[in-house]
């Protein structure tokens, strides 16, 4: 059993290397003086004060930030009440399609959902003529299309496994349903929304 364990250790350590090596070499050859990567000459902040003076880099890192906090928060309100409504409707005309639907992101590649989207777009400016560029506006709506997908998982798997009697008591008590879903629902799925 002893070799067992150890041989178990020995290639988690080589996994942890195989993944953490290279960022760490990175990480420190980060801080090189030298023009070239592979060679050491010396210690120096110089590239991480060019890379804080390109404008054009600190614009693209501020414009990432804005679509990710924008598409995390409305692809957890919509993930949310996909995941409710799987959870909670059991049956419903299309509850198959909008399953299919919803879950498909989680299947497909990102290159695959990327494309996809990018083929979409381009379509719909075509019959409709939005949008007329590609930029912000479509990022954000790929970005929410894939991320949703999890939280619909999550909070999916949480109501499943959570105690329906729970609301019911509520609503025996005289709680009405958007009382229930504030007093008793959220609190039960928030950990899956903050997760």
């Amino acid at each position: 059993m002893k070799r067992k364990s150890r041989f178990l250790v020995t290639m988690l350590c080589f996994g942890f290397a195989f993944f953490y090596v290279p960022i760490l070499s990175m990480i420190v050859f980060s801080f090189n003086n030298a023009r070239l990567a592979t060679v050491w000459g010396g210690f120096s902040t110089k590239w991480y004060g060019k890379l804080f003076e390109n404008d054009q880099v600190i614009n693209a890192a501020i414009l990432s930030l804005k679509i990710a906090l924008l598409s995390a928060t409305i692809a957890t309100i919509l993930g949310t009440m996909a995941g409710l409504a799987l959870a909670r409707f059991k049956s419903f005309r299309g509850r198959t399609l909008f399953s299919g639907l919803v879950t498909a992101p989680l299947i497909m590649p990102e290159v695959i959902t990327g494309i996809s989207s990018l083929i979409f777009f381009i379509m719909l400016a075509e019959w409709v003529g939005w949008p007329a560029q590609r930029g912000f506006a479509t990022v954000t709506l790929a970005h929410i299309t894939f991320s949703m997908v999890f939280v619909t998982t999550i909070v999916h798997s949480r109501l499943s496994e959570a105690d329906v009697a729970v609301e019911e008591a509520a609503m025996d008590l005289g709680s009405r349903p958007w009382q229930v879903m504030k007093d008793v629902t959220l609190p039960i799925i928030s950990p899956a929304i903050l997760s």
